[in-house]
């Protein structure tokens, strides 16, 4: 594990919480919807669902901010939700976590993105997504942007979390970024195709093969393929480090005049991949945060990647469970 000394783990851990670290991007809603197929409709050939148990869950953005918090520092989640039912939903999940809502804004025309899985004997019958793609308006753009520059003082690091959703923006991307360089905060990105370019001058910028391969109309068939496209997109995003995550392949870590570094994936076993990415992309943020070098937070995130992979469903990593694992793997 990047030659990591039992007394270097504990200096980082000792430093590893109580940041305040922004997420700003598309806040969704899982929502599920369990019960026992008896029947076929008379309707049309489709199975009933006679549903037991209905909760709601963190998404996207969001879900980047509960493990944040559950990795013992405070998330401060800035984006838009929609002024319905699932809105309300969602800043009662907020509270119920301890996460301030202030720096969300409801507005009326637009849902509160919320994807609704109806389950039945631990199977999905059908995903129902209720959300609006379109961008932002000019308005709330400069809404969301106002409140984190008042904000900017007091918090220690950004993750801009891009979904598609409308939120992230070229033009916001830009701002933000820019407002980071110049208060000396650190910024990490986790893109999507659209403005997948626009996250110029990022302390982080960490797409995976899939995104890489569609941003540039290419396949990546070889190491060597890989390296030379990591390296172009280094140079063209311009960012302090380009953190390429290969699926059962690890992670590149790229930057500017060193050689590639590669991290082996630490996955014992994968139930469901779902939210690994937030996972890792909240414990690199906090990890580098905490003093920890590019190499030691990228073997982090991927280490506690693996740990929510071993998990079924949408589950953040904790504090206490991370490093147990890492100081096991140590010892």
């Amino acid at each position: 594990m990047t030659n990591l000394t039992e007394k270097r783990l504990n200096e980082i851990k000792e430093n590893f919480k109580n940041f305040n670290i922004a997420v700003i991007g598309d806040m969704m809603l899982d929502g599920y919807l369990w019960g026992d197929v008896k029947r076929i409709s008379p309707e049309a050939p489709v199975p009933i669902v006679e549903i037991d148990n209905e909760f709601f869950r963190f998404g996207g953005a969001a879900n980047v901010a509960l493990n944040i918090s559950k990795l013992g520092c405070n998330a401060i989640p800035i984006g838009v939700i929609g002024d319905d039912r699932n809105g309300n939903i969602f800043k009662e999940l907020l509270h119920n976590e301890n996460m301030n809502s202030e720096l969300l804004i409801n507005d009326s025309s637009r849902a509160t993105t919320t994807k609704t899985r109806v389950i039945s004997s631990d199977q999905q019958i059908v995903r129902i997504d209720k959300e609006s793609k379109q961008r932002i308006s000019n308005e709330i753009e400069e809404q969301l942007f106002t409140s984190l520059k008042l904000n900017i003082e007091n918090i220690d690091g950004i993750i801009l979390e891009d979904y598609n959703k409308g939120v992230l923006s070229a033009s916001l991307i830009e701002s933000i970024i820019t407002l980071a360089n110049e208060k000396e905060k650190i910024v990490t990105v986790d893109p999507k195709f659209d403005n997948f370019f626009s996250y110029k001058n990022a302390t982080v910028f960490k797409p995976n093969l899939k995104e890489t391969e569609d941003a540039f109309g290419v396949k990546l068939n070889s190491k060597k393929e890989i390296e030379n496209i990591g390296f172009k997109l280094l140079e063209k995003i311009n960012c302090k480090y380009l953190l390429l995550t290969l699926g059962a392949d690890g992670m590149a870590i790229f930057e500017k005049d060193k050689e590639i570094k590669l991290i082996p994936t630490k996955a014992r076993k994968v139930l469901d991949v779902s939210g690994a990415g937030d996972t890792v992309i909240s414990t690199l943020t906090i990890s580098l945060l905490a003093g920890a070098s590019i190499s030691e937070a990228t073997c982090f995130a991927n280490y506690a990647g693996g740990l929510v992979c071993a998990e079924a469903g949408v589950v953040p990593i904790e504090f206490d469970k991370l490093f147990n694992h890492l100081l096991s793997e140590i010892k």
